[in-house]
């Protein structure tokens, strides 16, 4: 098991000096944070936005630059905000409790949803149930947050008047944007059970569970469902990744404070060391989440870590 972790580790270190790199060389390709600063500020000579990039640290060669930048990071230090100088470790610390929360109750909602829908849509293989569910589950794969987000929002906060439209003061807040990923991560779920349910109640060991008179619920959810938990348990832990680094449009729909605003916000003003630090973080914690499924999937099954 030590040998699996240690390759494990290695490959994340890996990934995330490449990612790292790859986004601190194009971050510096979406323009000078100098121009952007001194927009509106009147007459500005040449000299003046050298200075300012000397300030900033801009001026020296990407190499330079980028290894200042890991050194930081083994501190956890991303340098101070173009904006205002506060440090971006500090703005980062204040948004990741509301985007991890968030995800966590979206994902929460999703597999709420998906594991009973999907069970059920394979236990009423071809008929009206599974039709019914294979068609919603269609449907939310064609609907894309942004449009799902605003027409929550018109119907349940604006006419309505039932939920609250943005911001993050009470768990009413969590509902709307929650129930927005939720249901769009739920439509690929659903599939996904259904297929794996489908394949593990053809098993031998699910017609002995049966033969043995057990409940239909104790066949589906203690046999079938964990004996499917391998590609279920990998399916998911990416997913809560890919929805960690997808979460960026639902926030700034919501208004939610978290490190999708955070980035949004930076983009715009090419603050370098706030979006550097935001992905970085974001892609630190995508690399741990697949850590993670890795180290599930050595302990639910021990061929994987002895391969």
């Amino acid at each position: 098991m030590a040998g699996f972790l240690l390759k494990r580790l290695i490959q994340a270190v890996f990934v995330m000096v490449v990612v790292t790199l790859v986004v601190s060389f194009a971050i510096r390709l979406t323009g000078d944070p100098a121009l952007m600063l001194t927009q509106g500020a009147g007459s500005i000579t040449e000299q003046d936005l050298e200075r300012i990039r000397e300030a900033l640290g801009v001026n020296r060669p990407f190499l330079v630059q980028y290894g200042g930048f890991l050194t930081g990071l083994l501190r956890f230090d991303f340098g101070n905000s173009f904006l205002g100088g506060t440090p971006v470790s500090r703005l980062i610390a204040d948004a990741l409790p509301a985007t991890l929360l968030l995800a966590l109750v979206s994902m929460a909602v999703s597999i709420a949803l998906s594991i009973p829908l999907g069970i059920r849509a394979a236990t009423a293989r071809g008929g009206v149930a599974d039709q019914a569910i294979r068609i919603l589950s269609l449907v939310g794969l064609s609907v894309p947050n942004f449009w799902l987000a605003t027409m929550l929002v018109l119907l349940f906060a604006i006419t309505l008047g039932w939920l609250p439209p943005s911001g993050m003061e009470s768990p009413s807040n969590f509902v709307l944007p929650a129930v927005t990923m939720g249901v769009i991560l739920t439509a690929t779920n659903v599939r996904l059970v259904r297929s794996a349910m489908l394949e593990t109640l053809q098993s031998q060991y699910v017609m002995v569970a049966r033969a043995k008179g057990l409940s239909e619920g104790k066949v589906l959810y203690k046999h079938a469902l964990r004996n499917c938990a391998i590609p279920l348990i990998t399916y998911f832990g990416l997913q809560f990744g890919g929805l960690l680094g997808g979460i960026v449009v639902v926030e700034r729909v919501f208004n939610w404070p978290g490190l999708g605003t955070l980035a949004f916000d930076a983009v715009a003003a090419r603050d370098y060391p706030v979006l550097q630090g935001v992905i970085t973080v974001l892609s630190l914690l995508i690399v741990g989440v697949n850590l993670l499924v890795d180290i599930a999937y050595g302990l639910v099954d021990p061929r994987i870590r002895t391969s």
